[in-house]
């Protein structure tokens, strides 16, 4: 199962997002042979999309897009927006103040990749089931 959608750089792509990760949980739950996902899943889909998203709208000028893909034991999360800035992934500091979405990301996922493109660049992250 897949989904995609794509956003204007505005700070309501953010809410967009966060709406269509629920759907698709909802469609992954609702499909014969349901997927179990576990109950804290939904939630942490949805802040690595809130962080992601965030920042490609924080960063950028251009749209922003979100694709959603279930494997057969993760599901797979890429934000593509159109900034060619490498990604700075920082590590744990806990008296920096701000600057730890990707920090954050990075704990949640079971894997994350930067894909640089000649549109910008993809961030491509798996939650485990």
């Amino acid at each position: 199962m897949r989904s995609s959608e794509v956003y204007a750089g505005e700070p309501g792509a953010v809410a967009a997002a966060r709406r269509q990760i629920a759907v698709f949980f909802d469609r992954i739950g609702g499909e014969d042979g349901a997927v179990a996902a576990p109950p804290h899943l939904l939630m942490e889909a949805q802040l690595v999309v809130s962080e992601l998203v965030t920042n490609a709208v924080k960063h950028t000028t251009g749209p922003c897009g979100l694709d959603l893909e279930l494997l057969s034991d993760a599901v797979e999360i890429t934000v593509w927006d159109t900034s060619s800035a490498p990604v700075a992934v920082m590590g744990h500091d806990p008296a920096r103040v701000g600057r730890h979405g990707l920090e954050i990301v990075v704990a949640l996922s079971s894997g994350f990749e930067v894909t640089h493109t000649a549109a910008g660049k993809r961030i491509t992250v798996r939650l485990p089931l």
